[in-house]
């Protein structure tokens, strides 16, 4: 059965958007995630929404609880995971407001517990491959579905996790783009990493708020500004998620 699974915040736990729309606790071998979870349909299509940071953020983006938050999708019975996220551009051709698929990811952070296995069964080693780690089938869908609506984006990008909650330094900004990362955020991993290890499609549809810090001719980012410009484009990606949705649920 087809349910998917859309990972957010802001503007995205609004039950108005679900028809029937019923909430769940889950307890999990990892603990509670992030939020209830928000389950229902749209277009007919089982949906399940789990705010990252919790419904009025207050949870820290190293405090998330990526197992649970997981576990909590794959237990639902979710076959999908399309996730919506804040970045910071790295390129001047990414735009604030701009939307990105990303196919790829460095894992820059330091202090989050990054898989499932704790240990190995004897004799049963598990090292999930990740060269590819979007599901490419979400990400050719997400754009083609961006396509149809008329919603421009750009086709892919490799996005840098931080630690946080701080914002880089000039130095980091500028070291990140030398490494070739074309965005910043502090959310995607190890959420794409345990997607990934529990073996359910995850894609990512980003969205550019700032420039970061390394534009030294602009003010470095704010949070402020992150929360202004997500809010203004929101409905542009909701818009684009509605589409994926209805895209998933022909296959």
């Amino acid at each position: 059965m087809v349910k998917i699974g859309i990972i957010g915040g802001s503007g995205l736990e609004n039950p108005n958007i679900l028809k029937s729309p019923e909430e769940r606790t889950i307890e999990t071998p990892y603990g509670l995630p992030s939020s209830t979870l928000l389950s229902g349909k749209i277009n007919g299509n089982e949906v399940v929404i789990l705010s990252r940071h919790g419904r009025h953020h207050t949870i820290p983006p190293s405090e998330v609880n990526n197992r649970a938050n997981i576990f909590a999708l794959k237990d639902s019975g979710c076959s999908h995971i399309i996730a919506t996220t804040a970045c910071g551009s790295l390129r001047e051709e990414i735009g604030r407001g701009d939307l990105v698929v990303p196919d790829q990811f460095i894992d820059f952070t330091r202090h989050r517990i990054i898989t499932f296995f704790n240990e190995f069964e004897r004799g049963k080693m598990k090292h999930t491959p990740m060269a590819d780690p979007f599901d490419r089938y979400l990400r050719n869908l997400i754009i083609s579905s961006a396509s149809e609506i008329g919603v421009s984006l750009h086709k892919a990008g490799t996005v840098i996790t931080i630690e946080g909650p701080r914002f880089s330094t000039r130095a980091e900004s500028k070291m990140f783009r030398m490494w070739g990362a074309d965005l910043i955020n502090m959310s995607v991993a190890p959420e794409a990493i345990l997607a990934n290890e529990i073996g359910i499609p995850y894609a990512v549809i980003a969205m550019s708020t700032d420039y970061d810090c390394w534009k030294e001719n602009e003010a470095p980012v704010s949070w402020e500004e992150v929360i202004a410009v997500f809010n203004k484009n929101v409905d542009t990606v909701l818009k684009l998620l509605i589409r994926v949705i209805e895209g998933i649920g022909r296959k």
